[in-house]
């Protein structure tokens, strides 16, 4: 009898290290095993359907995953680690875009190793395996806690935006509506009556800034900042765009 096939499969580490989950969350290990991209993931990433949705990557990404983890619990920062780890496992590590020079509106091919990427630089002593900060807003001197967003917080996210504009024809405010999803008291208030109320009505925007930036700064990701030389010597620092060709080389 033929054997059974076998996948390989890589352990990744978490840029959050596992610190943000609740210690009975297995993603407090900090780790996610991960298997090889098949012809089966690539079906996916093709599906017509699904791309017509935006959900091809997403349905690639759950479908690579091998430990018992729930996709949705995933911080934001750490889901997009796997995407990057699956990209290598899938293509290897050198990733191409094109890139257009401003001063002399000329275009050239940049070649980034994406095993060169590591994660954000962040403040791990703030992690107490719970998804809960503290903040003071500087100007109104109110305090509030807030979390980091999970792939299931992004989903309702854009689920309730999608939902205003259908039944009112408008377009929420995508600002507001991720702080209302994010903020979980305001003053020991838990409700989420009072924080609604809060950011809708009572948020300075100065406040609403100094939060937002002190979230970016604690919140674990990977850090897309590539830095290249021109051809004519210019050195230059982007963000990696993440074009089709990431998931599809050669298209």
């Amino acid at each position: 009898m033929a054997e059974k096939f076998t996948l390989p499969t890589e352990t990744i580490e978490l840029p959050s290290q596992g610190k943000v989950y609740d210690l009975a969350n297995p993603l407090s290990s900090g780790t996610v095993e991960m298997k090889y991209m098949t012809a089966r993931e690539e079906d996916i990433l093709t599906n017509i359907n699904l791309l017509k949705q935006g959900l091809a990557v997403e349905k690639m990404l759950q479908s690579l995953i091998k430990s018992p983890i729930q996709y949705e619990d995933l911080l934001l920062g750490d889901r997009n680690s796997l995407l990057i780890a699956a990209r290598i496992l899938a293509y290897g590590s050198e990733y191409s875009f094109q890139y257009t020079d401003s001063e002399n509106d000329s275009k050239e091919q940049i070649n980034v190793d994406l095993q060169t990427l590591n994660p954000k630089k962040v403040d791990l002593s703030l992690y107490q395996n719970k998804n809960e900060f503290t903040f003071e807003l500087p100007a109104s001197k109110n305090v509030i806690t807030f979390k980091l967003l999970t792939v299931g917080d992004e989903k309702k996210i854009d689920q309730e935006i999608k939902g205003f504009k259908k039944a009112t024809n408008l377009q929420a405010g995508e600002l507001t509506t991720r702080l209302k999803h994010q903020i979980l008291s305001v003053n020991g208030d838990y409700e989420q009556k009072s924080i609604r109320d809060f950011v809708d009505n009572y948020m300075l925007a100065k406040d609403s800034n100094a939060l937002r930036s002190y979230i970016t700064s604690i919140t674990p990701d990977i850090d897309l900042t590539v830095n290249f030389t021109l051809s004519s010597g210019r050195e230059v620092t982007e963000s990696l765009p993440l074009t089709v060709e990431f998931f599809f080389p050669g298209s």
